[in-house]
Formats: C-alpha cells, sequence, structure tokens
C-alpha cells in the first residue's frame, strides 16, 4: 500500500453542517474542490445516531490542503485552541479571507488576525511579513510590531509596516 502525498490530513467534526462548512470553505480558497461525500448506512446511523443517509464524511481540498470534515454531532464543539494559518502577501488577500471566513462568525472571536467563523473554526489571517519581522534580528522593531498587532483585530498591513519603519 502506498502511502499519501499529504502524510497529514486535518479531520473536522461538525454537527450536521459538514457539508455545507466544507461548500464554504472550498467556495473561498483557490485550487479548492469537493472530492468525495460518504453518508451513514444503517450501522453506521446506529453507532452515531446520525440519521441513515445524512452526510457522514466530506473530503476536501482547500488551496490543494487535504481536510475531512464528519458530521459527528454535538459532543465536540471547536474551539480556539485549534485554528487555521492562511499565509498572505498583501492586504488584499488579508482582505479577502477576513471577509469571507468572519463573515456570520463570533465577532468577539476576533484579534490580532484571529477569528472564528460561522461554524465555530478558528483561523489566523496573517501577513507573512510580521513572523518575519518578529523572528528578525531587530528587537526593537518586533516589540513594535507586537505592540500595534496586539491592538488590532484584521491585520493593517500598512500599520505594521509603519509600527516596522519607525
Amino acid at each position: 500500500m502506498k502511502t499519501p502525498a499529504q502524510r497529514i490530513t486535518p479531520f473536522l467534526w461538525f454537527d450536521g453542517c459538514a457539508e455545507e462548512a466544507a461548500a464554504h470553505y472550498v467556495s473561498i480558497f483557490p485550487d479548492s474542490r469537493i472530492k468525495s461525500v460518504t453518508r451513514y448506512d444503517a450501522a453506521g446511523a446506529g453507532a452515531s445516531g446520525q440519521p441513515e443517509g445524512s452526510v457522514m464524511t466530506v473530503a476536501f481540498q482547500l488551496d490543494g490542503q487535504e481536510f475531512v470534515a464528519i458530521n459527528g454531532g454535538p459532543q465536540f464543539p471547536h474551539s480556539c485552541a485549534v485554528s487555521f494559518v492562511v499565509n498572505c502577501t498583501t492586504q488584499a488577500e488579508v482582505d479577502h479571507y477576513w471577509e469571507k471566513l468572519s463573515a456570520g462568525g463570533d465577532p468577539s472571536a476576533q484579534m490580532c488576525g484571529w477569528l472564528a467563523d460561522k461554524f465555530g473554526v478558528s483561523w489566523q489571517i496573517v501577513p507573512v511579513q510580521i513572523p518575519e519581522i518578529l523572528t528578525g534580528p531587530d528587537a526593537a522593531k518586533a516589540q513594535r510590531v507586537m505592540k500595534a498587532v496586539l491592538g488590532m483585530k484584521k491585520i493593517d498591513l500598512a500599520a505594521v509596516e509603519q509600527a516596522a519603519n519607525l
């Protein structure tokens, strides 16, 4: 048996909306698609408590990255303990992903580029410039940038660059 091209696949638990969530995410990212949908048969429905014939799993790709979503029930809600980082190079990318992923989400869960979407999944919309500055040799610059970022919800790249160049 051959090892898949992607050894580790994120597996997301939902309460009845796995197919809706996967379709939503696929609509946001390039190079994305629903790969397959499986449904609960009688045995799976009996074991899980989910209705027979309802969506069990959805395999999908986001920007070439494999994911699987399962409708497992309400037992395990999402939390910000796990999030997905979306690396951006421009403010236009930041704006696009922030707008699409935060729509209908929890506004109180937004800080420092971090958001919770309408399904409760946490995302970090991060310009690649921030980790480059924070891990760079100029500690004063890193401190200024961190202070600026801590005051933001959606990251403002121009304000980050201004703080970096003070």
